[in-house]
């Protein structure tokens, strides 16, 4: 089975970690986000959301295998739970350039 996204560096979850000046919280909160959440807490909020598309996704496979879902339900399923993963791989490779960018700024 899938397991959850362990608790993050509390370093991360500080006030200011997800602030970006000259630019309104709510403009930046996604739906379903609360506004002055930091960013560390957001992606893991997203990172929860695709965890559990995919464990639903899982769920309908094997109520399908059981005979109580109809292959059409599957197929939404798992294309949904595609689409997450892919979309959370993309955000995580763009996180860890970022990241590697940042790192080799001269200080």
């Amino acid at each position: 089975m899938i397991t959850g996204v362990g608790p993050i560096n509390s370093q991360l979850l500080s006030k200011d970690a997800g602030s970006v000046t000259g630019v309104s919280p709510t403009a930046l909160a996604p739906t379903g986000v609360e506004t002055g959440q930091s960013f560390a807490a957001m992606v893991s909020e997203v990172a929860n959301r695709t965890i559990d598309t995919l464990q639903g996704a899982e769920q309908v496979s094997v109520r399908a295998l059981q005979g109580d879902a109809d292959m059409r339900q599957v197929a939404d399923a798992v294309m949904n739970a595609e689409q997450s993963l892919h979309a959370a791989t993309a955000i995580r490779d763009k996180i860890v350039s970022a990241y590697l960018e940042v790192s080799r700024m001269a200080i």
